[in-house]
């Protein structure tokens, strides 16, 4: 199992990026998909999350109506538009997935992309 995660770098406050996870290795349509963020000095938390089939998210009030996660099942890939961006947003963001049974453990993880927003 691979995700491959693409798309960070620097940018200043109030603009966007969009990030990318390629999976490969596995049923990617059976996977919830979610994207977690790192800041330095603290804990991973999840900011984004996906159902399988895409018909349901959930955000982290942190980045709700700024962000908005997405999936092309067919490219079994998952995206992260982020908007708005803020200093605070700053972090090393991953992609990561959930097989069946949901909810027990993220099973599978990329290896990072690092997002830079200078004030």
């Amino acid at each position: 199992v691979q995700l491959q995660a693409s798309g960070g770098g620097l940018v200043q406050t109030g603009g966007s990026l969009r990030l990318s996870c390629a999976a490969s290795g596995l049923t990617f349509s059976r996977f919830d998909m979610g994207w977690f963020r790192q800041a330095p000095g603290k804990e991973r938390d999840l900011v984004a999350r996906i159902s399988a089939s895409g018909d349901s998210t959930f955000y982290d009030r942190s980045v709700k109506g700024r962000f908005t996660i997405s999936r092309d099942n067919a490219k079994s890939t998952v995206y992260l538009q982020m908007n708005s961006l803020k200093p605070e947003d700053t972090g090393v963001y991953y992609c990561a997935g959930d097989g069946p049974p949901y909810g027990v453990s993220w099973d599978a993880w990329g290896q990072g992309t690092q997002v830079t927003v200078s004030s």
